[in-house]
């Protein structure tokens, strides 16, 4: 395996962490508004607040690493990306911005706000839109590369229905995948008013978000050829990604082994999201810039994997002890303490 290999590897680890943890966080941001303008908010609101008061502080870590990796390997991103992004990204950045001032003053006691709350709803469908254009303009066609300037051409962007499928499936995959955290979470608190509604919200995005994959695994085949005959290839990693669906939401369906239903939900994302990387490598950005071009030299490479395998080595015992002695202590998850 090459050091290119184990680069992108190593960061696309990163990358699905955030996938997880920040899909949980947005999912239950836009929860808290909706049951908030139907009057529900007051049957999951201590469940989603007893969630987020000590993990949203740590959701970012992971894209922090990532774009700090990708950068760092493959400096060549920086010119591609970094111009054809430039708007793109700072409404990202706006946005998370946003997002981070709610959480401060509803840490901070301060009063609530229609505004803040209805922008924190509304960033947890807005980000994960934002940000899966980077997803959308890899598979090319949106980029132009002419005398040397990168420009991203808007027309095509907005008026593609594979660019709109993605942006769709990042939404419908957030609500299912924060549903179904959520839902376990509620067995744990043993909250049956929460419980119920959650699952119901888990069951109701379930189908959507598989029904959405297909589409846009669909699309592709029209947007980029190449990449989608790749995902054909491997189509076994997509059938088992499918199995786990099934899994998942039979047992919450069922009402069973909900922690398993989620793990489950974890798999099945897993494999479809590493399915999809493996099969678009080498291309970072059709057709312009591969893992091989522009690649830090070797020492650099030895330094940034040790680096980010020792912090990933860090991050994973202190997420689960910040979820052993705060999310799933007996006594914080029943709202004791």
């Amino acid at each position: 395996m090459t050091y290119e290999v184990i680069g992108i590897t190593v960061l696309w680890i990163f990358l699905y962490g955030y996938l997880i943890v920040a899909s949980v966080d947005f999912g239950a941001g836009f929860y808290s508004y909706y049951t908030k303008r139907t009057n529900k908010n007051h049957i999951i609101h201590d469940i989603i607040q007893r969630y987020l008061s000590p993990v949203w502080e740590v959701t970012n870590v992971f894209l922090v690493f990532f774009f700090i990796g990708i950068v760092g390997f493959f400096p060549a991103t920086a010119f591609y990306y970094g111009t054809a992004l430039l708007i793109p990204g700072s409404v990202a950045i706006i946005l998370l911005a946003i997002r981070g001032s709610y959480y401060a003053f509803a840490t901070y006691g301060a009063h609530e706000s229609k505004i803040y709350t209805f922008l924190y709803g509304a960033t947890g469908l807005l980000i994960p839109a934002s940000l899966t254009t980077v997803l959308t303009i890899s598979e090319g066609g949106y980029i132009s590369y002419e005398d040397g300037n990168v420009q991203l051409l808007y027309g095509e962007l907005f008026g593609s229905l594979y660019s709109w499928g993605v942006v769709l499936l990042a939404i419908v995959s957030v609500l299912f995948i924060s549903a179904s955290f959520l839902t376990y979470y509620a067995s744990r608190a043993k909250d049956r008013n929460a419980l119920a509604l959650l699952r119901k919200y888990a069951l109701i995005w379930s189908f959507p978000s598989i029904g959405m994959g297909v589409v846009v695994f669909l699309l592709l085949s029209q947007r980029n050829a190449e990449h989608f005959q790749n995902m054909v290839d491997i189509w076994w990693v997509f059938a088992l990604s499918l199995a786990a669906f099934a899994a998942a939401t039979y047992l919450i369906w069922q009402k069973k082994a909900l922690g398993v239903a989620f793990i489950m939900v974890m798999i099945q994302y897993f494999l479809a999201f590493f399915g999809y990387g493996a099969s678009h490598l080498p291309y970072l950005l059709y057709p312009y810039l591969t893992i091989y071009d522009g690649f830090t030299n070797e020492t650099m490479a030895i330094a940034l994997i040790a680096a980010f395998i020792g912090g990933l080595a860090m991050l994973i015992p202190s997420l689960y002890l910040l979820m052993k002695l705060f999310l799933f202590d007996a006594d914080y998850i029943e709202g004791k303490k």
